[in-house]
C-alpha cells in the first residue's frame, strides 16, 4: 500500500513542541496514519481491511524505527571522526597535531553513553541496522560538523561537563540534522515512510537528547513506541470504525453539505470528515472540541485551502444534529 504522498509538517512540530512526551507514538501521529492508510485504502481499491489494519501498525513501527536510527546517526559520526584520528596517527609521517588529537569530540560524554544505551544495543540486534553502508553521507555530514562555529567553540571550550556534551549535540542535530535534504533523499531510498515521517522523529529525537541523565548509565529509558496498550487499541478500533461505517459517516457528511455536490468534494476532506466522525461517535471520553481540533489543523494543513473552514462548518453541523438526536454522548 503506497503511503508515500503524505508530508506531516508543522501541526506536529507546533504540537510536540509544547508538549512534554514521555512516549513515542502518541494520538496526534495515530490520527495521522489513520488517514493515509484510509486514504490508500480507498485510491488503491483495496478491500481487505485485516491487510490495512496489518499496514497501519507497520507504518507506525516504521516511525519508531527511525527515531532509533537517527539515534544511531549521532554516533556513527563519533565513530567515523574517531577514525580519521586513527587513519592519521598510522600515516608514515604523522604531524604533531595529528599525533597529539584534540579527542573532546570523540570523547563526547552524552554519545559514549548512549553507545552503550542496551535499548538502542536491541534495536540494532534486532533490525540489523546500522549507518556502516553510508559512509558518504557520514563523512559529509561529519566534514559539515567540524567546519561548523558551533563545532570549533565546543573544542576550544574549557568545558568538559556532560551537560556541555549533550548540549552540543542537540545544536548540531537541529542545525545539520533537522531540514537536510541529502538525508531525506537517503531515508526515502531506504523506506517509503521514512521520508514522510522524519520531521515527527526529529522532534522526538531532540526530547530525547534533553531527557539523558548521566546517572542512568546503560539503562537510560528511550522513549516506548506507545504509551499503552490503551493507544494501540485507540489506534486499531478508529481505524475499524472509520472503515466499517463508512456508509453511515458519509450519509451525515452529505445532509449537512447540501449545497454541494459529494462528488465535487475534495476526497481528503470526505477522509478526514469520516475518521473524525468515526471518533466522536465511538470514544464517549474524548471531548468534541478535542476531535473537532485535531481533523480541523488535519484538513488545513493536508487538503485544499478552504478545507478547514469546510470541515469545521461540516462537522460542526452534524455535532448539532447528533446531540439532538441523542445520538452523540460523552462521559
Amino acid at each position: 500500500m503506497e503511503i508515500g504522498w503524505f508530508h506531516p509538517k508543522s501541526l506536529f512540530l507546533r504540537r510536540f513542541n509544547n508538549a512534554i512526551l514521555y512516549y513515542m507514538i502518541n494520538r496526534v501521529l495515530i490520527r495521522l496514519k489513520i488517514i493515509q492508510i484510509v486514504y490508500a485504502y480507498y485510491q488503491n481499491g483495496s478491500k481487505n481491511l485485516d491487510a490495512a489494519e496489518k499496514e497501519l501498525f507497520f507504518s507506525l513501527s516504521k516511525a519508531y524505527d527511525l527515531y532509533n536510527y537517527l539515534l544511531l546517526l549521532m554516533v556513527a559520526v563519533t565513530n567515523f571522526a574517531q577514525k580519521r584520528i586513527d587513519q592519521a596517527k598510522s600515516k608514515l609521517k604523522p604531524t604533531a597535531e595529528e599525533l597529539n588529537p584534540n579527542l573532546k569530540f570523540v570523547q563526547n560524554k552524552f554519545i559514549a553513553q548512549l553507545e552503550v544505551n542496551k535499548q538502542l544495543a536491541e534495536f540494532v540486534g534486532n533490525q540489523k541496522r546500522s549507518w556502516s553502508g553510508e559512509e558518504g553521507f557520514i563523512k559529509s555530514l561529519y566534514e559539515q560538523i567540524t567546519a561548523s562555529e558551533i563545532y570549533k567553540e565546543y573544542m576550544a571550550s574549557e568545558d568538559d561537563s556532560y551537560d556541555a556534551d549533550r548540549e552540543l549535540w542537540r545544536k548540531l542535530y537541529k542545525t545539520f540534522v533537522l531540514n537536510n535534504e541529502p538525508l531525506d533523499a537517503l531515508l526515502e531510498e531506504q523506506s517509503l515512510y521514512w521520508n514522510d515521517d522524519k520531521e515527527i522523529v526529529d522532534t522526538f529525537v531532540l526530547k530525547t537528547i534533553k531527557r539523558f541523565d548521566p546517572q542512568t548509565g546503560v539503562n537510560q529509558e528511550l522513549l516506548p513506541e506507545f504509551k499503552d496498550e490503551e493507544d494501540r487499541e485507540f489506534a486499531r478500533r478508529l481505524f475499524r470504525r472509520t472503515i466499517l461505517n463508512c456508509d453511515y459517516y458519509r450519509h451525515l457528511i452529505s445532509e449537512n453539505t447540501r449545497n454541494w455536490d459529494l462528488d465535487r468534494v475534495a476526497f481528503m476532506d470526505i477522509v478526514v470528515m469520516q475518521t473524525a466522525l468515526a471518533e466522536l461517535l465511538s470514544f464517549p471520553n474524548i471531548p468534541v472540541s478535542v476531535t473537532l481540533n485535531e481533523y480541523v489543523d488535519i484538513a488545513k494543513l493536508y487538503s485544499t485551502a478552504k478545507s478547514g473552514s469546510f470541515v469545521n462548518g461540516t462537522l460542526d453541523g452534524i455535532v448539532k444534529v447528533l446531540k439532538k438526536e441523542g445520538k452523540l454522548t460523552k462521559a
